[in-house]
């Protein structure tokens, strides 16, 4: 059995669990109601306590929403993360922190990094099986988007084809992010740092060309403004990287003698087995290799954590929503307990009773439980929206299986303890409940 199951594709497997999750729900449904058709009093209940059914159904709605958003939220935010580094293999950088060279060079965040020198590119460019060694030298922006400084081969990597325009081919062009309201044949000015730390005038005079703009891709790349490297060295007093000689066209090979320094390199080797050769090779004491997406798994590793705790207090919040609204049900059971009875004084079997008590909560469940899923996916795509504005992260939270696997639990132990106000429902004595006033 077990290599059968092994066997089966994952969607297979996920409906298989979905399945025997709801299995509960669906069976005791089943028993309960065998030979008996409630639906005409189970309206009328509906109708005469419309407000209080909407509560619960409010309530259940909340406590699912709370569960399924945030397991949708934290997967989305997973692979969105994940795929804004996909086209970073290898990262060398000067000996420090991983986190804080991965968050510069990969998701463009503010940071003051050591240089490498001209001999460390030129080693790494020059090694058998590099396909791209890509300085990317960063610190100037324009408005709220980084310029940053790379090789035509850069843009190329990043983007593929452009979305419109050409590579630069000068050292006063550039191409723009898919996000930065710049068009082609615009100039700008870029200033010096970021932030609060801008300095508007420090290359007043120095102008840029917009000659191309690249695909979407998902990334804080989208808002950025890739420039020769030389530009950046040049605008900021340096040598250009090449000797005398230089042609003018950007990019490698550069002179390790006129290199000014760059704060990362982005390497990717032909082979994949070649990558964790160089990651090997160039982590010395002068040098820090890493690969984003192991610093990735490290950090969402962490986030799990994280999300482990919450979804904990999600499921915390559901067994306490459904104990009060199992506990209200069986309050407002007392309150019908003299229709109850009339219907067992006219006849009725006390299954049919107990069928119609426990329809009443089951469609409380059922309606609540699909409405706070719903509104869980909905509140996990908004607040992805307002993420990926603030991060320039493309953070999509869709329905999956893990969400629908938690409303499938939830809603069969929830139908199962529907079960206890049903019960309690027929040992109340007929004749006292009709008695009563």
């Amino acid at each position: 059995m077990a290599d059968l199951w092994v066997s089966l594709p994952n969607g297979m497997q996920d409906l298989a669990l979905f399945f025997a999750l709801l299995a509960p729900a669906l069976v005791t449904g089943l028993l309960t109601l065998r030979g008996f058709a409630p639906w005409g009093l189970l309206r009328g209940m509906l109708r005469r306590h419309f407000w209080v059914s909407i509560t619960f159904i409010v309530l259940i709605a909340t406590s699912v929403a709370i569960g399924t958003g945030l397991i949708a939220q934290e997967r989305g935010l997973r692979r969105g993360t994940a795929q804004a580094a996909d086209k970073f293999d290898l990262i060398v950088a000067a000996p420090g922190s991983e986190i804080t060279a991965m968050l510069a060079a990969v998701y463009l965040q503010p940071s003051d990094i050591p240089l490498l020198d001209g001999e460390t590119y030129q080693r790494i460019a020059e090694q058998e099986h590099v396909s791209l060694a890509a300085p990317i030298a960063f610190g100037d922006s324009w408005n709220a988007s980084p310029v940053v400084g790379t090789t035509p081969q850069f843009v190329a990597h990043l983007s593929g084809t452009l979305a419109e325009g050409e590579v630069f081919t000068t050292v006063d062009e550039a191409v723009a992010g898919a996000n930065v309201p710049l068009a082609i044949g615009d100039t700008f000015t870029p200033s010096h740092g970021h932030g609060d730390a801008t300095d508007d005038g420090a290359h007043a005079g120095y102008h840029y060309i917009i000659t191309g703009r690249m695909e979407p891709t998902g990334s804080p790349w989208d808002r950025a403004i890739l420039v020769p490297v030389e530009g950046v060295w040049l605008i900021h007093g340096m040598p250009n990287g090449h000797d005398d000689g230089w042609s003018g066209d950007p990019g490698p090979p550069f002179d390790p003698a006129y290199f000014p320094g760059t704060p990362a390199i982005l390497v990717r080797a032909e082979q994949l087995w070649a990558n964790y050769a160089l990651q090997s090779a160039f982590t010395t004491s002068e040098t820090m290799a890493f690969f984003p997406g192991a610093v990735l798994a490290r950090l969402h590793s962490l986030l799990g954590d994280v999300r482990d705790v919450m979804s904990m207090l999600a499921a915390i919040t559901q067994v306490v929503v459904a104990a009060g609204v199992l506990t209200g049900l069986v309050i407002l059971m007392r309150l019908l307990a003299r229709r109850l009875a009339l219907l067992r004084a006219l006849g009725a079997p006390r299954r049919f009773v107990f069928a119609l008590v426990w329809s009443f909560a089951a469609t409380l469940l059922g309606t609540g439980t699909a409405i706070g899923l719903a509104l869980g996916m909905a509140a996990a795509t908004v607040i992805s929206r307002i993420v990926s504005e603030r991060t320039d992260i493309l953070i999509r939270a869709q329905l999956g299986w893990p969400e629908l696997h938690l409303v499938a639990a939830f809603f069969s132990i929830t139908v199962l303890l529907a079960l206890v106000p049903a019960l309690l429902a027929l040992r109340r004595a007929p004749v006292a409940d009709l008695r009563s006033t």
